[in-house]
């Protein structure tokens, strides 16, 4: 490496310094043309050729000695001058290449060390620059663990707790960059935690820093004992599971939670930030929700989930969807579409039981009162209450089977809209004939069921939605409309008891033309079809869509067929793709095109990946040659984090000019040409965290489907064929033996006693 000083003043004069030669003449000038410029610490910037195959250990000792530094080596790095980015030997050949001016600093030690003691002396003059180094340098492991050694984690939680304005941005920041390590800040405590709500929650708090502070919490719901790598500590069967001892892993929801309900209105000031002027805080509120949804105990589900569904927070972000088109917000939008799908499947399959839930009680009482209706007995002299709106029986253990609680929230929103014009529809009913009278209470429920077909949910944490749905956000209100549209078809068409489930096949084809085109119809649409649409009208239609298609696939047991084989379909792609995603593959490092944007530079021309079996990370190791892969992640010793990764990319990046070469470093040629099997893993912040090329079109399929499955986007096309091709076959089958499909299939009475034994053929 030759070094040139670089004029300092003017006439100032050059000379050509290199490595010590091994005589004592003095060394001759080269005449190598200088790859970068390095600036000293005390500002004097010197042209210098680096030499490619050094390491950066040689290159910052051969710049001490012909800068005649008389500090040890080790004490300095190399950055780049315009980033602060630490030059390493992974990136060094980048920036030759790229000419980067770079800097002579304070190795990531020395400087971690000088940062403590700063914060530690809090000098106005040098206080807020150290904390804006801190939050830049901390991710380095270095500085990182040099950080911890010297206990800047409590000095660091102490100017939280004290600091303001932008200082306590910047510390926040920090404190948030370092929670990106999955070690070193298992110390952090609740009053800490309940610092930070604090401060989320004060109205005096800058929008700079609001934003870290949402976004630490996002990370200490996180860090919950369940999603601890490796085995966690045993504990009974009632107990959470416990961290290892200095573990990250010790917080979660409840803790969390806990120190937000101290904090009078925290929660609230989270969901309202959804409608700030600054996207970056509605996307940081917007992934602490996610999260606390996600990651919500069965302790505090209850009072969790109300409280948010008091707060309107579907109705925000239902606002949100209108307003923003930015990739990371539509991901975090979608995501709360699926947390709200999981959470109206866990509500749809939670019993009603009034004599144990005072919830249930408290609703029906609500729902019984507003009818404004007395008790009465039968023939028999039993009490007769809930038939009178609508139920088949008095137990109401029953009559929400098969919409649990979902059914009595549907219902109780429905009487909450309008309890004068309820009463008054439950009043005239019950002036009617016992036949000609419209069940109410069975309308909801039914109501609440076809819903449910129409938007798929009848699996936890299922959603193979990959666009906007804000009418299912606004399920109550879809709800009532519907209602309200079955007691009109009902009194248009003069109808009777034996036509209820008529008027149901009414009821599922105007959902269905109701709800169609759901991410760009306006809501005002969807009103006017259920409201003003006539009976006729709907009869017709319908009766157009049954000669349309097969009057099989009409019938309810083919349709509780399809939903199984559905079920089945999409269980059996998901589980063939991760399983190849389980087994690890090989697969060429790609060249970037130029459209892909930043890109993380491997160590070699192979990457071997593996998905772990919490679904989590993908572990790789890259490597100029391919190797036997032992079972287990022990061989692959670097990973990515699945939740990183925003979108899968295909044909982003081109084979190498010759994969068997060793510098793939070397320029690439001017015309790169995508190759068809190639994919890229992307991140909304840090470009490109892999590019890889498949060596066949099968691997390719199976990788890029397998890890678009883990983000709920792929393989709807793998199961609607499955699904169709089972049911034809299956349908065949009954069709050959001239088996007759009942339109429904009604029990029979249950056995009189015990005396019977299940056949082993059926």
């Amino acid at each position: 490496m030759s070094t040139t000083n670089g004029s300092i003043a003017p006439g100032a004069s050059r000379t050509t310094l290199a490595p010590p030669a091994t005589n004592s003449t003095r060394p001759r000038s080269t005449g190598l043309i200088p790859t970068n410029n390095v600036t000293t610490k005390e500002g004097v910037t010197v042209r210098t050729r680096i030499d490619p195959t050094l390491t950066v250990d040689d290159v910052v000792r051969q710049l001490c000695v012909n800068l005649k530094v008389t500090e040890p080596s080790s004490n300095f790095a190399l950055r780049d001058k315009d980033t602060d980015e630490l030059i390493v030997n992974e990136n060094l050949r980048k920036k030759i290449k790229n000419k980067a001016n770079l800097k002579l600093v304070n190795a990531p030690n020395i400087e971690a060390a000088e940062i403590v003691q700063k914060l530690v002396i809090r000098d106005e003059k040098t206080f807020k620059m150290a904390l804006w180094s801190l939050k830049k340098f901390i991710r380095e492991e270095k500085f990182a663990q040099e950080f911890l050694n010297r206990g800047g984690v409590p000095e660091l939680a102490e100017v939280i707790c004290t600091e303001h304005g932008n200082t306590l941005a910047y510390a926040l920041e920090a404190m948030h960059n370092l929670m990106d390590l999955d070690y070193g800040w298992s110390t952090l405590d609740n009053t800490f935690v309940f610092k930070v709500v604090q401060i989320l929650s004060s109205p005096y708090s800058l929008i700079n820093v609001c934003r870290p502070a949402t976004a630490i919490l996002k990370k200490l719901v996180e860090a919950d004992p369940m999603n601890a790598p490796g085995p966690l500590i045993a504990s009974s069967s009632r107990a959470p599971p416990v961290a290892p001892p200095g573990s990250v892993y010790r917080y979660g929801f409840q803790i969390v939670f806990q120190q937000m309900r101290r904090e009078k209105g925290s929660l609230e000031t989270v969901v309202n930030r959804l409608g700030s002027a600054d996207t970056a805080m509605i996307l940081h509120s917007m992934m602490l929700i996610n999260s606390l949804l996600s990651h919500v105990n069965d302790t505090e589900w209850d009072e969790f989930i109300s409280e948010l569904e008091r707060l309107n927070v579907r109705k925000a972000v239902i606002r949100l969807m209108s307003s923003h088109n930015i990739d990371d917000l539509t991901s975090s939008i979608l995501d709360f579409q699926a947390n709200i799908v999981r959470v109206t499947y866990r509500k749809k399959s939670t019993l009603v039981e009034p004599e144990v839930e005072p919830l249930h009680e408290s609703a029906l009482e609500y729902i019984w009162n507003c009818s404004k209706v007395q008790e009465g007995r039968d023939s028999d002299g039993e009490v007769l209450k809930w038939q009178k709106l609508g139920f088949s029986s008095e137990n109401l253990v029953s009559e929400f089977q098969e919409v649990g609680e979902l059914g009595l929230d549907c219902l109780r929103n429905f009487v909450a809209d309008d309890p004068d014009l309820f009463s008054k529809v439950i009043l005239e009913q019950l002036s009617r004939p016992v036949d000609r009278r419209c069940p109410i209470a069975r309308a909801s429920n039914e109501i609440v069921e076809l819903l449910a077909e129409h938007w798929v949910i009848f699996a936890p944490a299922y959603s193979t939605s990959t666009t906007y749905q804000p009418f299912f956000l606004n399920f109550y209100r879809v709800h009532a409309l519907a209602t309200q549209f079955f007691l009109r078809m009902w009194d248009e068409s003069g109808s009777a008891a034996g036509d209820f489930s008529r008027i149901v096949a009414l009821a599922r084809s105007q959902v269905k033309v109701a709800l169609q085109r759901e991410n760009i119809k306006p809501w005002h649409e969807v009103e006017r079809d259920f409201l003003d649409c006539e009976y006729r009208a709907v009869r017709d239609r319908q009766m157009q869509e049954l000669e349309a298609e097969d009057d099989l696939l009409s019938k309810v047991p083919v349709r509780n067929l399809k939903e199984k084989i559905t079920r089945e379909s999409a269980e059996f792609v998901r589980q063939q793709r991760i399983q190849c995603l389980f087994q690890g593959a090989w697969f060429v490092n790609g060249i970037p095109t130029p459209a892909n944007g930043l890109s993380r530079r491997p160590n070699g021309q192979w990457r071997f990946m593996r998905l772990d079996n919490g679904l989590k990370y993908l572990h790789y190791v890259d490597s100029a040659v391919q190797f036997p892969v032992r079972n287990g992640l022990e061989d692959l010793p670097e990973r990515i984090e699945i939740a990183a990764i925003t979108q899968i990319a295909t044909g982003t990046c081109a084979s190498p000019p010759n994969i068997l070469r060793d510098h793939l470093d070397l320029p690439p040629p001017t015309n790169l040409t995508p190759s068809p099997l190639s994919f890229s893993l992307l991140t909304a912040t840090e470009g490109s965290l892999a590019d890889q090329i498949a060596s066949d079109p099968s691997r390719w399929a199976d990788w890029t489907d397998g890890l678009n499955m883990l983000r709920r986007d792929s393989g709807h096309g793998y199961i609607k064929a499955l699904t169709e091709i089972g049911l034809k076959i299956k349908l065949l089958d009954l069709s050959g033996e001239k088996v007759d499909i009942p339109s429904g299939l009604v029990a029979g009475l249950p056995p009189s006693n015990t005396d019977f034994f299940f056949s082993d053929l059926i």
